[in-house]
């Protein structure tokens, strides 16, 4: 009996095949012989399971394939179709763009030669904006809340109410964020209703804060009491007690010019005499992954001298980009910011868009529509709200948004009745043209 596998080629002999030597010259020789290796270990196992013997110049194509999966983007550009304008899974709010790639006075005082605080420039912007005393910035808005609760709550109390015990993506729970950071959670009201009284019975020695915060991804309604900020910050002052808000979202903005629900801003909270206010930079902020600090002197102090502050601290990509996305707030330019330029894009222009780009699909030989749609901010920002919308739908569901997830760029959308809605929404004007031509390729081949 022949063995199957006597009929594979060596290692040597697939390497001297023409495509395969030109390859080395773009990937180098050793990723060039593992990948036939490899491709001949996966032919191995397909003879095993009784498939014939695959021909050489299958093969070669098999290591080409693998090589070109390797040398592929790490993270792939996306054009977002889905309709979700904060979406974590493709990098949450789209960013002013920030070049960080050479050197940059980081650390270092132009004026003194000396070395400076890296820090300082985004710190005296967030001051200016948000009309904070103090202010610093961490890697994400758990480590800032890590930070806070580490710095000033550890073996102490915190107290927070039952419906705000969150639980948001990537498993950050509020509960294990305490016990991890040191501190003692203290429960208090119940899931719907939570009465300032209920704080002030909890108060007492042990109690290093009161904690508010932010409903991320849930909203509660019918039966429900919460008590207003500035009645929690009277009681907590009056009991020597700092009150703490974990914004999360980060709202800054009147949301009703967009639309949308109007919600107390960091500049609100702050002003009704929040002790701190912690939240991320990349969901209403708009900028970078980051988490922001702010607050009086006394509590964001000694955040810059706990030991965590450096294990902590963002690069200078995040820092660039932070200082670029303050600077359009500060100019009072909030629409060069990409996400609130999407927020502003008026619904009679997505219709029109819509229609144009289904009209040239149409052309092509693709059945198209165009829809009206709805879409969401996203982010745990706004859990209850949807924003007016126009996309284009496509017959084929599961296995037309796959091939579309192939374009290049990739396009993302979302399923709907065996349909793939394309939300124009979270799509720039500008890159109407680069959606066509991706759909053309991903679709037409």
């Amino acid at each position: 009996m022949v063995n199957p596998l006597a009929g594979l080629p060596a290692v040597h002999r697939l390497l001297a095949d023409e495509k395969l030597q030109q390859a080395r010259e773009l990937h180098g020789a050793a990723a060039v012989r593992a990948a036939v290796r490899e491709a001949l270990s996966a032919a191995r196992q397909r003879l095993a399971q009784g498939e014939p013997t695959p021909p050489p110049p299958t093969l070669v194509a098999d290591a080409m394939a693998l090589l070109a999966r390797r040398e592929a983007a790490a993270y792939p550009e996306v054009l977002n179709a889905t309709g979700v304008l904060i979406h974590t899974n493709l990098g949450r709010a789209p960013r002013v763009a920030a070049d960080a790639s050479g050197y940059l006075a980081l650390e270092y005082d132009l004026g003194t030669g000396a070395r400076g605080e890296r820090l300082a420039p985004v710190v005296d912007r967030l001051n200016r904006y948000f009309g904070a005393e103090a202010a610093t910035v961490v890697t994400n808005n758990a480590a800032a809340l890590m930070l806070l609760l580490a710095a000033h709550a550890a073996g102490r109390e915190v107290i927070v109410s039952r419906g705000e015990l969150i639980e948001i993506g990537g498993s950050f729970r509020l509960p294990e964020i305490m016990a991890a950071s040191g501190a003692h959670l203290v429960e208090v009201g119940c899931t719907n209703r939570t009465h300032p009284e209920d704080y002030a019975r909890a108060v007492g020695e042990g109690t290093a804060a009161i904690l508010v915060v932010h409903r991320s991804n849930f909203h509660l309604q019918g039966f429900v009491a919460t008590p207003e900020l500035r009645d929690l910050v009277k009681l907590g002052h009056a009991r020597g007690v700092p009150v703490w808000v974990d914004e999360g979202s980060g709202c800054h903005l009147d949301l009703a010019r967009y639309g949308l629900r109007r919600e107390p801003t960091v500049q609100e909270i702050l002003a009704a005499g929040a002790d701190a206010v912690v939240f991320s930079g990349d969901k209403l902020l708009a900028g970078p992954q980051a988490g922001v600090l702010l607050g009086n002197n006394s509590t964001i102090a000694p955040l810059r001298r706990h030991p965590l502050r450096r294990a902590l601290r963002p690069d200078k990509s995040a820092l660039v980009a932070l200082a670029a996305t303050l600077d359009a707030y500060l100019a009072g330019r909030p629409e060069a910011v990409p996400l609130y330029r999407l927020l502003a894009l008026p619904e009679a222009g997505l219709r029109a868009r819509a229609r144009r780009l289904a009209r040239r699909l149409r052309e092509a030989g693709l059945p198209a529509e165009a829809a009206a749609t709805r879409a969401v901010l996203g982010g745990g920002t706004t859990p209850d709200q949807t924003l007016p919308s126009w996309g284009v739908a496509l017959p084929g569901g599961d296995v037309t948004a796959a091939r579309l997830r192939k374009a290049t760029p990739a396009v993302v959308g979302r399923v709907e009745d065996n349909k793939v809605v394309l939300d124009l929404r979270a799509v720039l004007p500008e890159q109407d043209r680069r959606l066509l031509h991706a759909l053309l390729a991903a679709l037409r081949g």
